[in-house]
């Protein structure tokens, strides 16, 4: 059942995951109709007790229900990361995509691992891309097949190159209480990270100012060693601050997952979105993001 019967207010959402629903959320609220896609048939019932009616959309199985709701879209948003044998939505809808004159904005959530390490100097979106990882790889392959269909068929596409990703239920406040956290120490190294709420904010800006094929680097004002951020949620939960771990030894108990991240090290320009759109960052730092997430106290339930 759709929410509004406004035809520009249409957002289908490939991969309906933390950052859509937060954006879902946000556009409810301004009449917009939103559904979208999920591998996962209990995702796709928790995504229905919000509000929001969801396909499953996989390549191995999927309900030929979403094409409908797809086909009628006037945004799209792709947070469904690529694939080895490549992007299921380029893939399986490039000639879709072609000829759907109704799109007026199209974004694509990608990572800034596309930069590689660069030893901690900072990027930005003139920078160019080396990547070091598969996945970070695989990610630049995918952006790249999505500028060539841009450049193409000026599909009106948008990049967002996000890094570590934060927000309720997400967060080293969450790790905290969980006591699984760790404070690891490697000198000289820095993460960028977002919350998701200003990622919100900064998609719902290129919405109102698109500008097809633009990439924007989204991210807070001060990247942090993780020991720093997570000293301070045990602080703001007033529970004990676990010594320090030296990388060294750190390192041999990670998953090649963990180490990818740990890898790589370099910090990440947001001058450009500032300025093109006026972005502001509600949480210019993890601290007042944790402390906002504590302030709001809310269990939001946590969509991979």
């Amino acid at each position: 059942m759709e929410n509004s019967p406004d035809i520009a207010k249409r957002l289908f959402c490939f991969g309906f995951g933390y950052t859509a629903l937060a954006l879902a959320k946000a556009l409810e609220k301004k009449n917009w109709s939103i559904t979208g896609t999920s591998r996962s048939p209990k995702k796709i019932k928790a995504l229905e007790s919000h509000g929001f009616p969801a396909h499953l959309f996989d390549r191995d199985k999927m309900e030929s229900s979403y094409y409908h709701a797809f086909s009628q879209a006037s945004h799209i948003l792709v947070s469904i990361p690529p694939e080895k044998n490549g992007d299921i939505v380029i893939d399986l809808h490039q000639h879709d995509l072609k000829n759907m004159n109704n799109i007026k904005w199209l974004g694509y959530l990608s990572t800034t691992g596309v930069y590689g390490n660069t030893g901690g100097n900072l990027v930005n979106e003139k920078s160019t891309p080396a990547p070091t990882s598969d996945r970070s790889k695989r990610r630049l392959k995918a952006e790249h097949a999505w500028s060539d269909l841009h450049k193409a068929y000026n599909t009106p596409l948008h990049i967002f190159r996000l890094p570590g990703i934060y927000g309720p239920g997400r967060s080293a406040l969450d790790q905290v209480r969980a006591k699984t956290h760790k404070r690891i120490r490697k000198e000289n190294h820095r993460f960028s990270r977002i919350h998701v709420d200003d990622i919100v904010s900064a998609l719902a800006a290129s919405i109102n100012k698109p500008n097809p094929g633009v990439i924007y680097n989204v991210c807070d004002d001060e990247p942090a060693a993780p020991e720093t951020v997570t000293a301070f949620a045990c602080k703001l939960l007033d529970a004990p601050v676990p010594p320090l771990i030296d990388w060294a030894e750190a390192q041999k108990t990670m998953t090649p997952m963990a180490l990818s991240f740990w890898n790589d090290n370099r910090t990440i320009d947001n001058t450009f979105i500032k300025q093109d759109l006026g972005w502001e960052l509600k949480y210019p730092t993890f601290r007042e993001g944790l402390r906002g997430i504590l302030k709001t106290d809310i269990s939001a339930k946590t969509f991979s």
